[in-house]
């Protein structure tokens, strides 16, 4: 799967918007109810020439995909080391299947809403299509 392939997915999810914080270098997808604060749930650069794509997780989920997949997962590449557990940078080129990219971007979409306020979660799951 490609990188833009990932982010059309990504911005099929309720709430999501295409953003570059950092500069034109790096596609930023975050999630925001109509009230509340954006959450980033995926980063999506170039290192070396290689496409890395960054997902936000929980602790948990980031050390299950950083074990089982130890060539193409790696702790968040540009993330303080604080948050490097909740931060997965994945290696596009490594040969990682889409099914668990798929797998990876619903998560990271789930825990960033999950730290969302109760009545914004809500929100989002109303204006589901």
């Amino acid at each position: 799967m490609t990188q833009k392939e990932m982010i059309v997915y990504c911005l099929s999810k309720p709430g999501t918007y295409l953003d570059y914080p950092f500069g034109p270098e790096t596609a930023v997808i975050k999630v925001k109810a109509e009230h509340s604060a954006a959450r980033i749930f995926a980063q999506f650069f170039s290192l070396k020439g290689r496409p890395k794509v960054t997902f936000y997780c929980d602790r948990e989920t980031g050390e299950f995909y950083r074990s089982v997949f130890p060539d193409a997962v790696t702790r968040g590449y540009h993330c303080p080391p604080v948050q490097q557990p909740y931060f997965n940078t994945v290696d596009l080129l490594s040969g990682l299947p889409d099914k668990e990219l798929f797998k990876m971007i619903d998560h990271a979409y789930a825990a960033a809403v999950k730290k969302l306020p109760k009545k914004h979660r809500q929100e989002l799951n109303d204006n589901k299509i």
